[in-house]
């Protein structure tokens, strides 16, 4: 089996595409929300399901997808999730009413489903566990970038030529992720799972992971984390809009910034986190996103200051990011990675669709600051579950070598 040294880079090139693909049709959602209000004549209480209607999509999959990704390895996924989400951000551009909306983003969240816990699965079977921290803070940079240059391109697009036009921007970099990962991305060496799949062994074996304390532990921190994500971030830029009369291209400045924030701190956490350890970066994010989601509403008097307050939460979330994926892929063997990354995702979807139910609702009742003091809550007792139960896997001082691949 010959080994091509270059293979590394077009890998996490590619995987850093598909994250930036990804993400960016998922975050352009929230800084558009009015836009898509208006030019669909929804109550702004009722535009948060388009959030939920994704995340339950996307969890339902990941459950469905991941022992299909343990059994015919991460390179076919890739491509199965890739190709069904570029057809599905095309089919954006046919929407003609709320519901129709909510539809072709449930059929994107079928795809996303397909693609969660991929690229992760995929860096933990071809890097070590001493290199994924930086591996993967260089692939969860792509989410960064997509704040930098996505959403403010999206917001530009959907103030110009309406809300369906980002889609199609995100759905040609999506198929240009397909082509990429087809002709570049080879099918990692590693162990794949052997036993005949049915309804039956499926749900015993994400049954069995949830057995583990441990994984379980994890799973709650995920469902909190993005519980906490979500509250906090889908009606921020609608606070904005209403409270300081913010444009769409404004906001789209704001996650521009705090995505530059994040792709400077994205790889440099991951590689301290595979120095010192990932427990302790972990916990001082989510202490230090608690206390920031909770003086939000009082720092943020004037629209300037979201310039400031936006970017340090990025650098909080970038410092968790990285760390807990290479955490999480280190608990379980190379063939039930894809499962247990996709249990998470789909239980951390689990959240962030119930945040996308209850964060409408908080802010059209209670206002904005019911949203932060609910996010701060939720993202502290993610600290406390961190500190006292999910386990820190051993870093090794001698870093073993890349594991071969197939070419």
């Amino acid at each position: 089996m010959k080994y091509n040294s270059t293979t590394p880079y077009f890998i996490l090139f590619s995987l850093w595409l598909l994250v930036f693909s990804a993400s960016s049709q998922i975050m352009i959602i929230a800084p558009i929300l009015p836009e898509i209000g208006q030019s669909l004549n929804t109550p702004i209480e009722l535009l948060g399901n388009l959030i939920t209607v994704y995340a339950v999509m996307v969890g339902v999959f990941a459950i469905i997808m991941g022992p299909f990704s343990d059994k015919i390895g991460r390179r076919k996924i890739l491509l199965i999730g890739t190709g069904g989400m570029a057809i599905f951000l095309f089919c954006h551009t046919l929407v003609v009413d709320f519901k129709s909306f909510l539809l072709v983003r449930a059929m994107a969240g079928m795809a996303g489903g397909v693609l969660s816990g991929a690229a992760v699965a995929y860096v933990g079977d071809y890097f070590p566990y001493e290199k994924r921290g930086w591996a993967n803070g260089w692939v969860m940079s792509g989410i960064a970038v997509g704040q930098i240059l996505g959403i403010p391109l999206g917001t530009f697009l959907a103030e110009q030529f309406g809300f369906k036009s980002p889609f199609l921007i995100f759905g040609i970099v999506m198929s240009l992720t397909f082509l990429l990962i087809y002709i570049k991305v080879p099918q990692p060496n590693v162990e794949l799972h052997t036993d005949k799949l049915t309804i039956l062994s499926t749900f015993t074996k994400y049954l069995n992971l949830l057995k583990r304390k441990d994984v379980s532990f994890v799973a709650l921190c995920y469902l909190l984390m993005f519980l906490s994500l979500s509250v906090f971030i889908i009606y921020f830029p609608t606070w904005l809009e209403d409270s300081f009369d913010s444009s769409l291209t404004t906001i789209g400045y704001i996650f521009a910034v705090g995505g530059l924030a994040n792709v400077i701190a994205g790889p440099s956490s991951g590689w301290i986190s595979d120095k010192i350890g990932r427990k302790n970066m972990i916990i001082t994010s989510c202490l230090g996103l608690s206390v920031l989601m909770t003086g939000t509403t009082f720092f943020i008097t004037e629209l300037s200051f979201a310039f400031i307050l936006f970017p340090v939460a990025m650098i909080l979330i970038a410092m968790r990011i990285s760390p807990f994926q290479a955490l999480s892929s280190e608990l379980v063997k190379s063939n039930n990675r894809g499962t247990m990354m996709s249990l998470l995702v789909a239980i951390g979807q689990v959240g962030y669709g119930l945040g996308g139910t209850v964060a409408g609702p908080l802010y059209s009742i209670k206002g904005y600051a019911s949203n932060t003091y609910f996010g701060a809550f939720a993202i502290f007792l993610t600290a406390l579950v961190v500190w006292k139960f999910v386990p820190e896997p051993k870093l090794k001082s001698n870093p073993i070598p890349e594991p071969s691949i197939v070419e």
